[in-house]
């Protein structure tokens, strides 16, 4: 494990917004023995607290609020960093997902690697951002298991009755490769610059624990090995992702036992929900009781204005069985059988899918709201669109791939052809894939990142492209 020789961050994190001010937690990661500095916003220090030791480095929490509705500042270390504030008839969201690759991500260079979050970064001098919502894939972790005999293999093959003493050892690997991870990414200048000025809410997808956790055979998931490595990610998300520890969540979690990571935030006109499609999921479930109960609450909750739901795998798409059936019936393709398994169009999850979408439909019941959705995972940018019962339209947004290459043209050419026949899961309202303002095609291979912007209650999006650059607006 590579440990830090300077303090790294600060990295802000949204905690919760209530009595009018944004609660944010700011981790500041050290070499071990090192005084850290607490930020300031001119009431005084911070409250610091200890999170974690990590093989030489020390992870420190700092808590504090500033104004939700009017730009502010916090200064740390010397320096004074602006804040952009939510106010209610305006602010900017910045919506990315996929940062990482399967294979080799640490070793990439890193000015080709973090290119889109420079663009990124270079938007936010211009016009800030209040908030950047990264909608999975945080990290790409699938090459923590390697070096160690208890997982090197792994979900291939793996021990069937390993000795208590060979999975704490496990786990100590598991534990520093993940750290690893984080800290590479965190300390990359171009993601640096972004974090400690824009906040950040962020909700796990697969490649945080795994490719394809939860929809792998349950022998693989639940065997001793996947139990570490789920226990090993989900500890490395809540202190990296969202700046806490086991017992100590932010109010905006739903579950205070994290046994599913959901969580909701409102502000007047906005309401941003991030349900857990990963720690609960099986191969025949994208979310466990709590999860569902916790969108069923949500539904009843009326929150006039707009009602951003992050689905980190897309919930608007074509549907996907006969893709499954070939690649079940074709023993080459059968190893990619969990990246369908993985999608709400699922035939295994047919009967999720119509339930998310009816409750999305009676989100958009309720008078003066509207809903839409933001989804990432597939490498591509894409949007669809379904009617509701209310009369108003679903909106997706896809933006998938802020550091992750884009897959080949041909696939998102094929994705195109079948999104072109429909579907229909809420009889009566059709799903279509519509266009991106200015793309010829329904997905779109370039890496990308998305931008909302809020203007009284009027919401518009734009897409920016690595080549194509920026789609006109989309009015939602």
């Amino acid at each position: 494990m590579t440990s830090p020789d300077r303090i790294l961050g600060p990295i802000l994190i949204l905690d919760d917004i209530r009595d009018g001010r944004m609660h944010l937690a700011a981790l500041l990661i050290a070499p071990e023995g090192r005084d850290v500095p607490a930020p300031d916003t001119g009431d005084g220090p911070a409250e610091m607290t200890r999170l974690a030791d990590l093989a030489g480095m020390t992870v420190h929490r700092a808590r504090f609020s500033v104004p939700l509705d009017r730009p502010s500042s916090y200064h740390w270390n010397g320096s004074d960093y602006a804040l952009a504030g939510l106010p209610e008839d305006g602010g900017r969201l910045a919506f990315v997902s996929c940062n990482g690759e399967e294979h080799g991500d640490l070793d990439r260079d890193g000015a080709e690697r973090n290119a889109m979050w420079a663009r990124l970064g270079a938007e936010h001098d211009e016009k800030p951002f209040s908030l950047i919502l990264h909608g999975g894939d945080q990290v790409y972790a699938d090459e923590a298991t390697h070096g160690h005999p208890l997982s090197e293999d792994w979900p291939d093959r793996i021990p069937r009755d390993p000795s208590r003493a060979d999975l704490a050892s496990l786990r100590d690997h598991l534990r520093a490769r993940f750290a690893d991870r984080y800290f590479t990414l965190y300390k990359a200048p171009e993601f640096a610059y972004l974090a400690a000025r824009v906040p950040a809410l962020m909700q796990w997808d697969d490649h945080d624990i795994c490719d394809g956790w939860g929809s792998l055979q349950r022998s693989r998931t639940y065997s001793p090995v996947g139990q570490a490595l789920f226990e090993m990610a989900r500890e490395a998300a809540l202190l990296f992702q969202h700046g806490t520890v086991e017992g100590d969540l932010p109010a905006r979690f739903r579950d205070p036992s994290g046994l599913h990571l959901g969580w909701s935030v409102s502000a007047p006109g906005l309401r941003l929900l991030g349900p857990d499609l990963r720690s609960e999921r099986t191969r025949r479930e994208v979310m466990g009781k709590g999860g569902w109960q916790m969108m069923e609450d949500e539904t009843r909750s009326p929150c006039p204005g707009r009602t951003l739901v992050m689905s980190s795998v897309p919930l608007l798409g074509p549907r996907l069985s006969l893709l499954e059936l070939l690649m079940v019936l074709t023993p080459r393709m059968q190893k990619y059988e969990d990246d369908l398994r993985d999608q709400w169009q699922s035939r295994a999850h047919r009967e999720s899918w119509t339930h998310m979408l009816e409750l999305m439909a009676r989100i958009a019941d309720h008078a003066d709201q509207q809903v839409t959705v933001l989804s990432g995972e597939i490498h591509l940018a894409a949007r669809g669109e379904m009617s509701l019962p209310s009369g108003d339209t679903l909106h997706q947004l896809v933006a998938s791939g802020i550091s992750h290459r884009a897959p080949p043209k041909a696939w998102a050419k094929v994705l195109g052809a079948l999104a072109a026949f429909g579907e229909s899961p809420l009889k009566g309202h059709k799903i279509r894939m519509a266009r991106i303002p200015g793309q010829a095609q329904r997905y779109i291979a370039e890496r990308n990142y998305l931008v909302l912007e809020r203007s009284g209650e009027d919401w518009s999006a734009e897409w920016e492209f690595e080549d194509a650059g920026r789609s006109p607006a989309l009015p939602l």
